[in-house]
């Protein structure tokens, strides 16, 4: 597979590991101790034949879950040598890439029987709560404790229509904008809509911090005013100056700007680096800031810069024109991730090469595919929630800005 000794000889560990998974070379493979362990509640209640049979599963898959880690070093292997290259000014070719798919488990599963014995005992084990992710209360309670800030609200048709508005100011086109919200929310999401919540509904459980049509992170959030901040400040006094606006209103804007400068001095208070502004985002502060997003001022510019500067980073590297499925690959994988998943040499490549372990399989539209294959299942889910009734909503605004547009209005 590879083009160094290293990769040479994991492929072969991975042929062994593979027959072992599959029963082939059970007596070969020395057990894995920690692997085979077995409870004595669990154990009392087999029989010796099912003992077997369960060892022999908890064999092959120990023999298969190390492939898979070898898999995954020579990803990280393969994307830290891309890393030097790029520093060094090199193009990479294809022998820069892992050219399998990840490995799946074809070995003797665990009998049906043995199973529902351990489903059993687990039933009897005290749940352990998982700690709750932070939800839309947590954001708005902190804005409003750490910086006194609550979000303007305002109809899902004029953050829409301000969103529009923003996008075509942006040089982003009708169609970007409302495909990526048609991928990122399903065609019908809400301007206060947080992952794994029902935009309709409001039931679910949050499994991210993503907010929006955008559906930007909270570190996103800090990563954006680090970057803006000061403008959007510039912005909101301007509006509050501008001929026709009532003095309640003005009041409101430049109370903002002041928020907006308080949470960019704790932005900044942190090294600015990706990292640090995922941590900063989680903490309660970052959680205040990511508040920004349900402001009918200020969300629809957070949103679209994000999406500017991914199209940016695109103009930047030769790619004036983005198809919107394109621009969502670089919103989803990383602008710079996404720009090399379009390059020949990266194109036709499986997904893990560019996606963290965790993010692989967290995504389902990333796994077992080519970085073509994803774009094309990202614009065909694309064609389909289009076709949902915030989506259309969306395209009819966007209809109706172009044309105030054009008749000067």
């Amino acid at each position: 597979m590879g083009d160094n000794g290293r990769n040479g000889n994991s492929g072969n560990r991975w042929l062994s590991a593979l027959l072992v998974a599959a029963g082939l070379l059970v007596g070969f493979c020395p057990i894995d101790a920690p692997a085979q362990r077995i409870s004595p509640e669990l154990e009392a209640r087999l029989s010796e034949s099912q003992l077997r049979q369960y060892r022999t599963h908890l064999q092959a898959k120990s023999a298969f879950d190390g492939q898979l880690d070898e898999y995954w070093d020579d990803v990280e292997d393969k994307r830290q040598a891309r890393r030097s290259k790029r520093a060094n000014g090199q193009s990479f070719g294809r022998q820069d890439y892992v050219l399998e798919q990840p490995p799946k488990y074809g070995g003797p599963p665990i009998p049906p029987d043995v199973a529902r014995i351990i489903a059993s005992l687990k039933e009897k084990e005290p749940e352990q709560e998982a700690e709750p992710r932070a939800a839309l209360a947590d954001f708005l309670a902190n804005a409003k404790a750490h910086f006194g800030f609550v979000p303007t609200p305002t109809t899902e048709r004029e953050f829409k229509r301000r969103y529009a508005e923003e996008a075509l100011t942006a040089g982003l086109t009708k169609l970007q904008v409302v495909r990526v919200y048609a991928l990122e929310t399903g065609g019908r999401g809400t301007y206060d809509m947080q992952a794994g919540i029902d935009p309709d509904s409001k039931k679910g459980t949050p499994i991210s911090s993503a907010l929006g049509y955008a559906q930007l992170l909270s570190g996103n959030s800090v990563n954006e005013l680090l970057k803006h901040g000061p403008r959007f400040i510039e912005r909101l006094n301007a509006m509050a100056s501008a001929r026709g606006v009532s003095g309640a209103r003005a009041a409101s804007l430049r109370n903002k700007a002041q928020v907006v400068a308080r949470m960019l001095r704790v932005a900044r208070s942190v090294p600015n680096h990706w990292n640090n502004h995922v941590k900063l985002g989680a903490l309660p502060k970052g959680q205040g800031i990511h508040a920004l997003n349900l402001d009918a001022d200020i969300g629809p510019w957070l949103q679209v810069q994000k999406l500017k500067d991914v199209l940016q980073t695109a103009v930047t590297a030769g790619r004036p024109e983005l198809t919107p499925a394109e621009l969502e690959l670089m919103n989803l994988a990383g602008p710079r991730t996404g720009l090399d998943m379009m390059e020949a040499a990266g194109r036709n490549v499986p997904t893990a090469n560019f996606f963290s372990r965790t993010g692989y399989y967290r995504n389902t539209i990333v796994r077992e595919r080519t970085s073509a294959e994803l774009i094309q299942a990202i614009d065909e889910r694309m064609g389909v929630n289009i076709q949902k009734p915030g989506a259309i909503e969306f395209i009819t605004i966007f209809d109706e800005v172009m044309l105030d547009r054009r008749a000067g209005r």
